[in-house]
């Protein structure tokens, strides 16, 4: 039609020329300005993640979808250099059905024969590289979570029969039995004693996403607990959680350093032991330095960890290193000194070992 006005075409892609008319002056920068700013709060409805439905046709993602186990899935992501994530287990397991294509214009994510261990989010974004270093364009990501439904499988299933989470009073813990079917009805209950945990949607929250969501841990909170699932036949039950309160210091690892023997004689066998107390989940990487090292004297070093109960319901992770001298000599005598280093920090400890 003669004199339909531009806008009635396609929306615009972000970052694309906007049309100008030419038939009077305008200021270029403010509409500009504004139209960048709308590109980027809308970042969720400009998203760069399709699905392939028929030949030649192509569906923008929600924020949720749910497909049937047992059906295949292509997913397009727009750009020339893209970066995907979706569930871990797939890359753990090397799992065949999983294919990813960078094209020319485009990246493609095919999962073949899905079943409902393959539930979860699946993501893309474009990466911006200068020379080797690279990182994340914000402005141009797609996200969403897939449920494949499966009657027979209502709980995503997992590797393992029991899991530990840690209850730690900083932040929210998570008991993590997400369900295939976002409709079905889910319930938490502690085995001793027998009884079902109220969920008052405040402290106690479910999310079909992520599982039940403990917003303030306590010790009350502690046990031995799992999730029942109901939607339109038997109810199923997941797998145990033990829930372990946790309560120790943020910050570098609290460590000690103990001597088998602060005077050895030649020949003797000299142990030196490095401990750390901290957070159950808290990794600890230790180094040492000692008196033979630039000499390449040969040590033994070993570590280790293990849960202790420290009562009231508390729970610590013990790492130890453990480095040995089976045959001591004069090149051994010095400091002996050990370096442990968590995400928070790193701390040194030294002790000393004469003749």
């Amino acid at each position: 039609v003669i004199g339909q006005p531009v806008k009635s075409k396609r929306p615009k892609e972000p970052g694309e020329n906007k049309i100008k008319p030419i038939n009077k002056k305008v200021k270029p920068k403010t509409p500009r300005m504004k139209e960048r700013e709308s590109a980027d709060s809308s970042l969720k409805s400009q998203s760069i993640l399709t699905q392939v439905m028929d030949k030649g046709h192509f569906q923008k993602l929600a924020a949720t979808l749910s497909l049937a186990a047992g059906q295949s899935i292509e997913l397009r992501c727009k750009g020339s250099n893209v970066t995907w994530n979706y569930p871990s287990y797939l890359d753990t397991f090397k799992d065949s059905r999983l294919s990813i294509k960078q094209l020319d214009r485009y990246s493609q994510l095919i999962l073949a024969n899905s079943t409902a261990a393959d539930t979860g989010e699946y993501s893309c974004w474009l990466q911006l590289c200068s020379g080797n270093k690279c990182r994340k364009d914000e402005t141009k990501t797609g996200s969403t979570y897939i449920f494949f439904t499966d009657k027979e499988e209502l709980f995503v299933p997992t590797p393992s029969y029991f899991e530990i989470v840690y209850l730690n009073p900083d932040k929210p813990a998570v008991i993590p039995c997400r369900v295939t079917t976002p409709s079905a009805k889910v319930t938490l209950h502690r085995e001793f004693p027998a009884e079902e945990i109220e969920i008052d949607g405040t402290d106690i929250i479910y999310d079909a996403k992520k599982g039940f969501v403990f917003q303030h841990p306590t010790p009350d909170h502690k046990g031995i607990v799992y999730c029942k699932a109901e939607s339109q036949g038997a109810p199923q039950i997941s797998i145990k959680y033990h829930l372990l309160y946790v309560e120790v210091p943020k910050g570098p690892p609290s460590t000690t350093i103990a001597v088998s023997s602060s005077r050895a004689g030649l020949g003797d066998r000299v142990h030196v032991i490095c401990t750390v107390l901290g957070e159950p989940d808290v990794d600890v990487n230790f180094r040492w330095q000692y008196p033979g090292q630039e000499s390449e004297r040969p040590v033994i070093i070993q570590n280790f960890w293990r849960l202790i109960n420290r009562g009231i319901g508390h729970t610590t992770r013990i790492s130890k290193s453990v480095l040995l001298v089976e045959d001591f000599e004069d090149i051994d005598v010095g400091n002996y000194v050990c370096i442990a280093q968590n995400l928070q920090g790193e701390t040194t400890v030294a002790t000393k070992v004469e003749l």
